[in-house]
This record gives C-alpha cells, sequence and structure tokens, in this order.
C-alpha cells in the first residue's frame, strides 16, 4: 500500500468536534523540525479559546503590545501543541527584550519570536542566552538577510502581505536552507504561491471570534 492511498483513522468528539481548522493545502510544505516536532500549521492568535479548539500544529502567539510574562505565562499553560512566543523588539527594546525571551523559554514556548526593528545586537544577546530557536520577523526585501542570520535568527518569519512570496524568493537565494516561516493569506491559492516560493511553514490568521459567534448564532436561529 502505498503512502498517499494509506487510511488515517480520525477521532472526534460530540462537543469538541467544531474547531478551527488550518486549510489543508497547508500540507503541502515541508515542515520545520523543532526538538523533534515537526510544524507546518502555526495558528496566529492570542485568544486562548482558539488556542484550545484547533488543529493547527503550534500557536504563533504575537501581540501589537509590550509583552508581558503574565500573558506568556497564561498562552503556554493554555496550549496543548508549541508555542512560539512574541517577546517584542518593536515597541519594546534592549535588556528587556532579552529578560523576556529567557522568562518564554523557562515557561515552556519553543522558541522566541522578534519584531523585524529589533537590532542584530540584540538578537546575538539572546542567541548567548537561550536555546530555543529565535524567530526573527522579516517585511521587507531590503532587509539584511545575511545578517540577521549571522546575528542569531534560527527562523525566519516573512510577513510581507502580497509581497511575501517575493521576500522568500529573495531569501532563498542568499540561503537556500534558512527555515522560513511565512504568513499564506486566506486562499489556497495564496497558500501554494507561498509554498512554492519556498516557505517551510504557514502561519495562518483564523476569522475572529466574533464572525465565528456570528456563524453559530446563524445556525441556532
Amino acid at each position: 500500500m502505498s503512502m498517499e492511498s494509506k487510511f488515517v483513522p480520525e477521532i472526534k468528539g460530540t462537543l469538541r468536534n467544531y474547531i478551527v481548522e488550518v486549510p489543508l493545502i497547508i500540507g503541502e510544505c515541508s515542515g520545520i523540525k523543532i526538538f523533534g516536532k515537526r510544524i507546518k500549521s502555526l495558528l496566529f492568535t492570542t485568544d486562548v479559546a482558539m488556542i484550545r479548539n484547533t488543529n493547527a500544529d503550534a500557536i504563533m502567539a504575537v501581540y501589537p503590545f509590550t509583552p508581558q510574562q503574565l500573558i506568556t505565562d497564561v498562552l503556554i499553560m493554555a496550549a496543548d501543541v508549541p508555542v512560539f512566543c512574541g517577546v517584542g523588539g518593536g515597541i519594546t527594546q534592549g535588556k528587556r527584550v532579552v529578560n523576556l525571551a529567557l522568562d518564554a523559554e523557562f515557561k515552556g514556548a519553543i522558541a522566541v519570536v522578534v519584531n523585524s526593528p529589533t537590532s542584530d545586537e540584540v538578537i546575538r544577546t539572546i542567541r548567548a542566552t537561550i536555546d530555543i530557536p529565535i524567530v526573527v520577523t522579516v517585511v521587507s526585501e531590503n532587509t539584511d538577510i545575511l545578517e540577521r542570520i549571522q546575528a542569531g535568527a534560527t527562523i525566519l518569519n516573512v510577513s510581507g502581505g502580497k509581497n511575501t512570496p517575493n521576500i522568500i524568493r529573495r531569501i532563498r537565494e542568499i540561503s537556500p536552507e534558512c527555515p522560513i516561516i511565512a504568513t499564506g493569506g486566506h486562499t489556497e491559492e495564496s497558500i501554494m504561491e507561498t509554498i512554492v516560493a519556498g516557505a517551510n511553514a504557514i502561519t495562518y490568521t483564523p476569522p475572529s471570534t466574533t464572525k465565528i459567534m456570528g456563524e453559530l448564532m446563524g445556525r441556532y436561529r
């Protein structure tokens, strides 16, 4: 029997049958193996309810505020899959980012994520401080990719909107084997374009809780 034709048993419960599912097309990417865990899909959310009700391989927990240890603690405790934890690098800079990264590692994060404005010096200090992967966000083709990698970036997180595939292709020209996580958009076509460009894993932004709740209320009515 070939690998493609193998039957995969699936078990669902009555109460937990309704979950946030990532697009099946994400399964086409290679994935990134971290500490023995192969990760292809990451759900971009800090919503604890979604974190507890998804089939994503991991959680990308990045939010637009100064990271707080309490938030990190709650997100990691809520998740039953690995958490990539945001530790700043935009509004939050310097030694505080390093301390937050160390705290995230101690709390059980599988990786830390820093924003694109993070300096190479801070990345080098984080690399000398923690053992888990450092995910560095890239939003522009003008980013010095080689400098980021040499500073200590383990994984590049490409978030360039419609320009994401172009940024990925540029990274692949510089570093063919660098692990890349990227936003794939909301359609199968855009996700596949991102994978073909060279992304190893895809970050998926789910519908808002309000939208999901609205659809559920519609069914009740």
